[in-house]
């Protein structure tokens, strides 16, 4: 989606000064399925903001409007580019953990290391096949017996090309982690399934702290050579 083409779907969406309900789902469907990476996302929302300040008249309520986009920006999710080290909790049932993991497969730019005990959630599925398309190199390591659960995506996320093995042991392979770009770890008890979403006292933690990552990296490598 270049900014012009979304310039034009909010163009349509302020003739009346107001975002409907079935305008906001649009708007929402596009960029999901768009998977933005940060760049463009702050050229777009750029692109909203000159919307907003093209149809006000009056200069003291532009200035407001520049207030807010600089606020704005302090309020985004922290990417990992920066320097300063952040660690965030989300917790299940509800969509928390799920959009936290769909929001880093979809941002990740190089590559991804995920090691999962069981992946069943068609829509982590299709992250990871978007992440696939878009060139990110992608690792996945998970449990065999899970492999073969009714409604597991790995056999399927495997026929696609992406690198995956499997522990091969009595014991299972129960890690719930994954490194994106090699700068973000997420882990935590969150299972990649609907039910942990819907049903489970769960956890997720995000973080960009060195030590974790460099941990985190060590013990997929571990496994990956061992496997």
């Amino acid at each position: 989606m270049t900014p012009e083409e979304f310039r034009t779907m909010l163009q349509a969406t302020l003739e009346d000064h107001r975002l409907s309900k079935g305008e906001r789902q649009a708007l929402k469907d596009v960029i999901r399925d768009a998977a933005l990476d940060d760049q463009v996302r702050g050229v777009l929302r750029h692109e909203l903001f000159e919307l907003a300040r093209h149809e006000v008249a009056d200069p003291q309520s532009r200035g407001i409007l520049d207030w807010l986009e600089e606020t704005n920006k302090l309020l985004l999710p922290p990417t990992g580019d920066g320097n300063e080290a952040f660690a965030n909790a989300y917790f299940s049932p509800g969509e928390h953990c799920t959009q936290q993991i769909l929001g880093l497969l979809n941002r990740a730019r190089a590559s991804a290391d995920l090691c999962v005990f069981t992946i069943t959630d068609d829509r982590i599925c299709e992250a990871i096949r978007s992440a696939h398309r878009r060139g990110v190199a992608l690792r996945l390591i998970s449990d065999n017996d899970k492999a073969l659960d009714l409604g597991s995506d790995i056999e399927q996320l495997r026929a696609l090309g992406i690198s995956v093995r499997l522990d091969q042991t009595p014991d299972h392979m129960h890690h719930k982690f994954a490194v994106f770009d090699r700068a973000l770890i997420l882990t935590g008890s969150f299972n990649w399934t609907r039910s942990a979403a819907d049903n489970n006292q769960e956890n997720l933690v995000v973080s960009n702290d060195r030590r974790l990552l460099q941990a985190f990296l060590q013990e997929f490598e571990r496994l990956w050579e061992r496997l």
